[in-house]
């Protein structure tokens, strides 16, 4: 490498993350930098990495994209046979990062995760477009795959199929919503001041507390 990973440095800005700006309810105060990510032009802020956990004890992570936010928690979709999946099937517990490095912020999650309702899963499928529909029936996710031509076949196969009809919502496939015990906000400060203030559910409250930089 012709620079050096050690030196590489950004001064991050100077704008405060204050107690008293703060709402009561996490998921509020998320909204609302979500909106300020939006209004930046973040590239893709609804996409986050979820890390899950295997039958072994290790740790994965990728990144999935958020659709959707309600009182219960953060919902995304994926296949019911991704190894997230097989992650979340065994240990029902996970963790969410946005990192929206335009603003220097980044929001963590940590809670249980559940399955949405076949229902909720059927209607949001119907939503999306017809290449991601068909996509969502072609591939069998995380699965060994022998090459992208076959794929690619199966693809143009369900799209002659299913040419002028709706397109059924695969069984294996649907929907999460992570319901956060622990929230962390933190704002990028010159210096490595950085401001972080973390939300712990305490019963049906939540307790807010400053953490060290």
């Amino acid at each position: 490498m012709k620079r050096s990973i050690e030196k590489l440095r950004l001064e991050y800005g100077n704008t405060p993350l204050l107690e008293q700006d703060l709402k009561i309810i996490p998921l509020q105060q998320f909204e609302k930098w979500l909106s300020h990510a939006l209004e930046a032009q973040v590239m893709e802020p609804n996409a986050f990495i979820l890390a899950t956990v295997s039958s072994a004890g290790y740790p994965a992570s990728r990144t999935v994209l958020l659709k959707g936010i309600d009182q219960r928690g953060l919902i995304f979709f994926t296949s019911y046979v991704s190894r997230k999946s097989e992650h979340l099937r065994l240990h029902p517990h996970a963790a969410a990062t946005f990192w929206w490095k335009e603003i220097y912020r980044q929001v963590n999650f940590e809670g249980s995760v559940k399955k949405l309702s076949r229902k909720e899963s059927i209607a949001y499928f119907a939503k999306r477009p017809r290449g991601a529909q068909l996509a969502a029936l072609a591939s069998i996710q995380s699965s060994p795959l022998a090459s992208r031509a076959g794929l690619e076949e199966a693809f143009e196969r369900l799209k002659k199929t299913y040419r002028g009809k709706e397109i059924p919502c695969p069984k294996e496939w649907g929907g999460y919503v992570l319901m956060p015990e622990r929230v962390e906000f933190w704002q990028g400060r010159q210096n490595r001041l950085h401001d972080r203030f973390l939300y712990a559910k305490a019963d049906s409250d939540w307790i807010v507390t400053r953490l060290s930089p």
